[in-house]
């Protein structure tokens, strides 16, 4: 195996991470010089796959920024290895959000380098589908910041063939270390009942995370006595959603509940469901947990509400509070929603190669699989048998105006999905 040599190793990850910024126009700040390596130590590559390339960028950013600290703490060592990280962008220019073929190509390069032990992704739950079987058939473990949809890992909470057409080799190489939609879609359903909501008319951008939080969006709510009016599936591109905006102002819900992403117009949705005379409560999940939401919404998002596997920022407290500090102190920002999961993921990678003592990809895989009690900045928690996390924390947060004018999502409640 060729080793690298240490001009690489102590300019790699500046480099990487660089390149992505600037794809998206914004340089990232350079890292403070590495410590020497050890003579002969080896190198292992943790590489992410996110969107950073779009409206999704400030989310994905804010990830890699994490993981990038979770790394530096460790002093780019984890056991007797040199880590090296890359940050991959999933989405192109043309289409300003993550696609297929890039996160394909993504994987395709992690798999073909000798190096890579650690896949940290993805951000959109479509994306893993693409990448979990190419990865499977080499061992690469994935850990996801942030996919949500049940079917990746939950036999019957997906379609017929979920999750096993994911794992063509029989084994299980993902894992994910936020909460899935089949509690979240639920503390939806049940957030809008404590509302008073008795009528709810559902919008999805029809992908794979959109439609699955809908759908059990859905089932809950009629569970739990809210009648469906209507449901709309919508294109993420289109120009405007008037004739959406028309039907719900027709059929006059209590709710209505957004199923997607932010890159997938949701702000312009909400936008011109205000602007078409609705003036219930608006619902949506972990997907529009974002500044960037809030921002292109304006004044439409006041008092939209957001579901999430954890709690807003402005709400951390111990270890997460001391996190978003030392973020802040680095990047000059508040850190996004997700950004705290991925340092949790790399703590996880870094404790898993320690754990693994070489440099297999079968070992690491079961070594991250083997996760249990493990004391990180969400807590103490570990991975189930299918991959998931032991954490079940969720919230909602309100779109506030602050102090001084601008929005920000503030946490209301924590709720379970009972």
């Amino acid at each position: 195996m060729d080793k690298i040599a240490p001009k690489s190793r102590r300019t790699l990850l500046k480099t990487a991470t660089a390149v992505a910024g600037a794809v998206a126009g914004t340089s990232l700040p350079a890292l403070a010089s590495a410590a020497p390596a050890a003579q002969g130590a080896e190198v292992i590559k943790i590489v992410s796959s996110l969107p950073l390339t779009g409206p999704s960028y400030g989310q994905s950013i804010s990830v890699v920024n994490a993981i990038r600290m979770a790394i530096e703490e460790a002093g780019r060592k984890s056991g007797n290895f040199i880590i090296e990280y890359e940050a991959l962008d999933d989405a192109t220019a043309a289409a300003a959000k993550w696609m297929a073929e890039k996160e394909a190509e993504n994987a395709n390069k992690a798999l073909n380098d000798p190096d890579t032990m650690v896949y940290i992704g993805t951000m959109n739950s479509g994306a893993a589908k693409v990448s979990i079987p190419i990865l499977n058939q080499a061992n690469l473990v994935m850990i996801s910041p942030a996919n949500t949809y049940p079917g990746l890992t939950k036999p019957g909470k997906g379609e017929a063939n979920e999750p096993d057409v994911y794992y063509p080799s029989g084994t299980r190489n993902y894992t994910r270390v936020v909460p899935a939609d089949d509690l979240q879609g639920a503390v939806g359903a049940n957030w809008a009942k404590k509302l008073g909501a008795k009528t709810a008319y559902v919008i999805d951008d029809t992908e794979l995370y959109g439609k699955g939080i809908a759908d059990v969006f859905v089932a809950t709510a009629e569970k739990i006595g809210i009648k469906l009016v209507g449901r709309s599936g919508i294109d993420g591109k289109a120009s405007d959603y008037r004739a959406v905006a028309t039907n719900v102002r027709a059929l006059k819900p209590d709710a209505v509940y957004f199923g997607g992403i932010t890159d997938n117009n949701a702000a312009k949705v909400l936008k011109d469901l205000r602007d078409g005379g609705f003036d219930g409560s608006f619902i949506g999940p972990d997907g529009i947990f974002d500044t960037t939401f809030l921002k292109t919404a304006g004044d439409a998002a006041e008092g939209a509400y957001c579901t999430f596997g954890g709690v807003a920022v402005s709400s951390y407290e111990g270890s997460a509070k001391e996190f978003a500090e030392k973020y802040k102190a680095a990047y000059h920002a508040d850190p996004e929603a997700y950004a705290i999961y991925g340092y949790e993921a790399a703590k996880v990678a870094l404790a898993a190669i320690a754990a693994a003592g070489v440099k297999d990809r079968t070992k690491i895989r079961d070594a991250v699989f083997a996760t249990k009690d493990f004391k990180g900045i969400l807590g103490t928690w570990g991975f189930d048998a299918n991959g998931d996390t032991s954490v079940t924390t969720m919230s909602v947060s309100i779109a506030a105006r602050l102090a001084d004018g601008t929005l920000s999502w503030e946490k209301v409640e924590i709720l379970t999905a009972g």
